[in-house]
């Protein structure tokens, strides 16, 4: 089952200029995405109270929201290949406004379910998806970085929603406070303003002696989502990447990595967002007042905001991005530890610590998340991938949250919610450490097979070139053979 190749994006990455307006864009719109329905959480005991239903019953508004918002994930890869990034963050921006404004008039929780669940979470996705593809058009030397910042702008809005939330509550009420809520996400519609479409600068072209204006990485070397493109006939190459990017790829499901990446994080995604949801039910459970409470997430939201650009920052570096798996690997099964040892956690200090730790965890996996993705199958194919990702993914995300509130309403105790939660994740991680352990082994063992090959091709064109023997080697054959080595690496 041979992975499929990266395609070249027929234009040089700017890494910068507009691009970092475009990644404060993307900040602002999946910070929104990722930060609103933990944040709703704030809400959930009241709610809860007023609609006289359980904690199982209440959780599936978040649960629902997460699960549409990555069920979206198709449509919004379609839509954001047929009319770009900007028209898709702006439409969801208004689905997201409208639908809190018109929650904020319900009178049964399945009218919750449906307005900030389905439509809230669907808007989330066209806020979500264009954000995280437009970064991979505008970086590739330092898209890990750029990856890293705009991830955290989850946190950030966590930051600040958290604890303004609760001033809603106290002065508005929750119905006033949705309202305002609902205000409030139109300003994902400004940020997807500011995601113009990418000029196309002619590609770089390999030079007669072998060198390469190809953007390069901090050892040197040409980043994989390029170099896998070089080597194939640009007008095949062209037509090719306009069926693709007609629709969607479905070839992915031919790509091995892309399989191990799949299979790992439908397993995480069982225990990945539920200890965050009940974060602040649970502190309250223990006694703690409810803005102490809300202030536990300020406080994971402030290390998870200096954990994300942190990896990122880690991540690109030249020692880990040739071999960024292991990293998400590592990050996903230190989530799982971290959760597992939550029970331990007494009192409003053991919350904290336990806040502080699951802040770094959380923040690295939601830094590499889809970094690690793009390193995969390339920028050009991650519309289609994240889209087929986040379809299959709403299936856990779906069911995490509600499986735990009903394994509190069974037992009276979030431990084995915690438990439960931790040990999807360790599992997680430790399949992502075997299986790229193997898949990494498998790419090494093709390339230098690839490179043999490709030596042997080049020692009988010399042969046949110079029969009297004459050593040396043509400079017109090194970006040929060069070529064809990068472009079977994977």
């Amino acid at each position: 089952m041979p992975p499929a190749p990266a395609t070249n994006p027929g234009y040089t990455p700017p890494d910068g200029g507009w691009g970092w307006v475009v990644v404060f864009g993307a900040f602002v719109s999946i910070g929104f995405s990722y930060a609103f329905p933990k944040a709703l959480t704030i809400y959930f005991k009241e709610i809860q109270e007023y609609f006289s239903v359980s904690y199982s019953d209440i959780a599936w508004v978040s649960s629902i929201m997460l699960a549409a918002m990555y069920a979206g994930g198709p449509v919004s890869s379609i839509l954001v290949n047929h009319y770009g990034s900007r028209p898709v963050v702006m439409a969801g921006g208004i689905m997201c406004g409208v639908a809190m404004v018109t929650a904020s008039f319900g009178n049964t929780i399945t009218h919750l379910y449906i307005c900030v669940g389905v439509v809230g979470g669907f808007g989330l996705s066209f806020n979500l998806q264009p954000s995280l593809t437009i970064i991979g058009k505008y970086f590739l030397v330092k898209r890990p970085v750029a990856n890293g910042l705009a991830m955290a702008g989850s946190p950030v809005v966590l930051f600040t929603l958290a604890p303004l939330n609760q001033f809603l509550f106290d002065n508005f009420g929750w119905r006033g406070s949705f309202f305002i809520l609902g205000a409030l996400l139109l300003n994902c519609c400004v940020a997807g303003a500011l995601m113009r479409p990418i000029g196309r600068n002619p590609c770089p072209k390999v030079q007669a002696n072998g060198a390469s204006d190809l953007p390069r990485s901090n050892n040197g070397s040409v980043p994989q989502s390029v170099d896998r493109g070089y080597g194939q006939k640009p007008g095949t190459e062209t037509r090719r990447v306009r069926n693709i990017d007609k629709f969607i790829d479905f070839s992915l499901f031919r790509h091995q990595g892309f399989l191990i990446y799949l299979v790992g994080n439908v397993l995480m995604f069982f225990g990945f967002f539920a200890p965050i949801v009940f974060l602040a039910p649970y502190a309250k459970h223990q006694g703690v007042d409810e803005y102490s409470a809300a202030f536990l997430l300020s406080i994971l939201a402030v290390v998870d905001m200096i954990a994300r650009p942190s990896t990122g920052l880690l991540a690109n570096t030249k020692w880990i991005r040739p071999r960024i798996q292991y990293l998400f690997s590592f990050a996903v099964t230190y989530n799982g530890i971290c959760n597992l040892l939550c029970p331990l956690a007494t009192g409003y200090g053991g919350l904290v610590v336990y806040s502080l730790f699951v802040g770094v965890a959380f923040g690295m996996v939601c830094a590499l998340l889809f970094e690690c993705l793009m390193d995969l199958v390339g920028s050009q194919r991650f519309s289609s991938a994240v889209g087929f990702v986040t379809i299959i993914e709403c299936c856990p995300v779906l069911l995490g949250p509600p499986v735990g509130g009903v394994l509190v309403d069974i037992f009276g105790s979030y431990m084995y919610m915690h438990l439960m939660c931790g040990g999807a994740m360790f599992a997680s991680g430790l399949f992502l450490f075997v299986m790229n352990f193997w898949n990494y082994r498998l790419a090494d063992r093709m390339a230098r097979r690839q490179e043999g090959a490709a030596e042997q091709g080049e020692m009988k064109q010399l042969s046949a070139a110079e029969p009297e023997g004459i050593g040396g080697t043509s400079p017109d054959c090194a970006p040929c053979s060069e070529s064809t080595a990068n472009a079977a690496v994977l």
